[in-house]
């Protein structure tokens, strides 16, 4: 057995047995699930595993089962047990397509294509980005579980971008801790179907699950998760399409998406959250213009602050060319003054 093995074996995580914890008035109306997954030794778990002992019946409230979405009152006392976990069968390693942009022995730093899942999910149980981790990387944390070694974040299948990967549990702790404590700066460059109105914007929206399709975000006002976007218009182009560079002060799912199409200009391409456009086949847009292009957090070992850029991909950087040969052939006046991706670098520096 390789030594990547015996580390991945040990199955990371909360030693079994039973943890007492009791809500007091600053967890009232708390989901129980979203008050487990901030609680230890259970954060180290993702949700979805903290859900899954939920259903399971292995959490109780004031004795009973509850379903994950119950709502915390003062006083509740809850137990939850951890059981002893089931050795899995190994993932296999395999040859995926992907970027690495820096690499050292504490992390891995990474540019993921669109059209790849991080992690082997319902529908996508092969050939996703941790696939492929296995096979370029010696070592993994294992925190996450043996379907997410390494897995500190995550980006959704069809936005592309940087990412941060986790070679050793210390490391893991240590970048988890900055995502939870909202430390670490993440700046996206977005294609909008839309212009706004003015040239930069801060969105304070809350998101939820959405009332009626479950599968999809929505903003929801009572019951939904703050959410902070930030954005700034990088240039303006023709047909009322927009190049932004968008900054995330939290880290809800699908947030960029939801809180861009809440306010009228949803990201190109978008097949959950935007608009139809006849243009969008001329223009080669076939998947959402999102793309992670920077992160910047403090390393690890050095505690120093890092920045790193992952250039767009092709599919997305063609689409801005053509955009943008349409205002050289026109003469119009539309937008600014066309530039390439250094001019994208220096306003997202500004």
């Amino acid at each position: 057995m390789t030594e990547q093995h015996q580390h991945r074996a040990r199955n990371p995580g909360p030693l079994p047995g039973v943890y007492s914890y009791h809500v007091g008035a600053g967890d009232v109306g708390q989901r129980l699930d979203h008050f487990l997954h901030g609680q230890e030794p259970l954060a180290v778990w993702t949700r979805s595993q903290v859900q899954s002992i939920i259903r399971a019946g292995q959490v109780l409230v004031n004795g009973l089962s509850c379903k994950t979405g119950y709502r915390l009152h003062v006083g509740d006392h809850i137990e939850a047990r951890v059981p002893v976990p089931v050795p899995s069968s190994y993932l296999p390693a395999a040859d995926v397509v992907f970027t690495i942009l820096y690499e050292d022995d504490s992390l891995a730093v990474l540019s993921k294509p669109a059209g790849l899942v991080v992690h082997p999910a319902a529908g996508h149980q092969q050939h996703t980005l941790v696939h492929g981790l296995l096979y370029r990387l010696e070592h993994l944390s294992g925190i996450s579980g043996e379907e997410r070694p390494g897995v500190v974040h995550r980006l959704d299948k069809d936005t592309s971008g940087i990412m941060v990967v986790a070679k050793n549990d210390s490391a893991h702790r240590f970048l988890i801790d900055q995502f939870r404590q909202r430390q670490v700066k993440k700046t996206y460059l977005a294609i909008l179907d839309g212009t706004p109105r003015t040239t930069e914007g801060r969105i304070e929206l809350p998101i939820g699950r959405h009332p009626v399709q479950r599968k999809k975000m929505a903003v929801v006002p009572d019951i939904g998760r703050p959410a902070v976007t930030t954005w700034r218009i990088l240039e303006k182009l023709p047909y009322n399409f927009s190049l932004v560079a968008v900054g995330l002060e939290t880290g809800r799912t699908h947030q960029i998406r939801v809180h861009m199409a809440a306010k009228g200009h949803p990201v190109a391409g978008d097949p959950v959250y935007g608009r139809k456009n006849a243009r969008y086949g001329n223009l080669g847009i076939v998947r959402q213009c999102l793309h992670a292009f920077r992160l910047a957090f403090r390393h690890p070992v050095s505690q120093e602050l890092v920045v790193f850029e992952a250039p767009l991909y092709a599919d997305m950087a063609e689409v801005l060319a053509r955009l943008r040969a349409v205002v050289m052939r026109s003469g119009d006046g539309l937008g600014e003054r066309p530039h390439g991706e250094a001019g994208c670098r220096d306003k997202c520096n500004g």
